[in-house]
């Protein structure tokens, strides 16, 4: 009989159990103190894995895609409501077509996966929204984007917030030509048609914002130690933590989001302080 195939299957079976359960017991300590309620990530590297490991660079997108998987796990179990990731900026169009092209293959691919029964979003009940100017996106990628927004509406216990064809540059823009629009209809006209009433305010903005339906992010986590934001989140980031772990987006794993919680609860209270005197 063989004995081999059956052991390795327990052993793995097992050892996942053990890990999922001190997991969970970490989880249980960190969140002793106060947890983020939304982190975003801007995840940065994944070419450089490619590189660095002499492999394919297509390669390092999917080692990406399977590391966000994971952190969807991760902040669901900790309690994170809100998770947002930069996943395509407006500034990579203008990368070579090929690559472009391929980011657009594979997300349309992902997206058309996270329909599927048993995929990550339903298995935790995660609700995606996809922010930025998707008329930029072509046609069967934002037909699947919609489709997926639909179909995870009624999910509520953790909210995905993928970030495509965005920068914050078009977002600031796109918010003050619909507050415009709003205040003064389609045509804005001469001083003379513009009452005193109809003034732009900063509620008017935030309601117009890509964003504007979440809280802004408690703390921004960019990996490959890179400290910009790279045009992402600029208006929502005044009073947010920055976390810049070293490791490469593909190589991001659970001790990187603890060290990152950690560091936030170290600052919460200054944090606080901040959002208060600037409130």
């Amino acid at each position: 009989m063989d004995r081999g195939g059956g052991g390795g299957g327990s052993e793995r079976r097992l050892i996942g159990s053990f890990y999922s359960f001190l997991r969970k017991w970490i989880f249980r300590i960190v969140s002793v103190g106060h947890i983020p309620n939304h982190i975003a990530f801007i995840m940065d590297g994944n070419r450089r894995y490619a590189k660095k490991w002499k492999l394919e660079e297509g390669v390092g997108y999917k080692a990406g895609f399977l590391a966000l998987l994971s952190m969807i796990k991760f902040c669901n179990e900790l309690g994170v409501k809100y998770i947002t990731v930069f996943a395509f900026s407006i500034d990579n169009f203008r990368r070579h077509p090929q690559e472009v092209q391929y980011v657009m293959d594979l997300m349309h691919e992902k997206i058309k996966g996270l329909l599927k029964e048993q995929s990550i979003v339903n298995q935790f009940g995660v609700r995606v929204f996809f922010v930025g100017n998707l008329k930029l996106l072509d046609e069967p990628i934002r037909i699947a984007a919609e489709e997926v927004m639909a179909a995870t509406a009624n999910n509520t216990n953790t909210m995905l917030l993928i970030c495509v064809a965005y920068t914050s540059s078009d977002e600031i823009v796109h918010s003050v030509e619909e507050s415009c629009k709003d205040k003064f209809g389609e045509g804005v006209a001469g001083d003379d048609k513009i009452q005193d009433y109809a003034v732009i305010k900063l509620v008017d903005l935030e309601k117009n914002m890509y964003m504007g339906f979440a809280p802004d992010p408690d703390m921004v986590i960019r990996t490959s130690g890179e400290t910009r934001l790279s045009n992402f989140l600029l208006w929502q980031t005044t009073n947010c933590l920055l976390y810049c772990p070293t490791a490469l987006w593909p190589d991001i794993g659970l001790r990187h989001l603890i060290w990152a919680v950690l560091h936030f609860q170290r600052y919460h209270s200054y944090l606080e302080k901040r959002k208060k005197k600037h409130s």
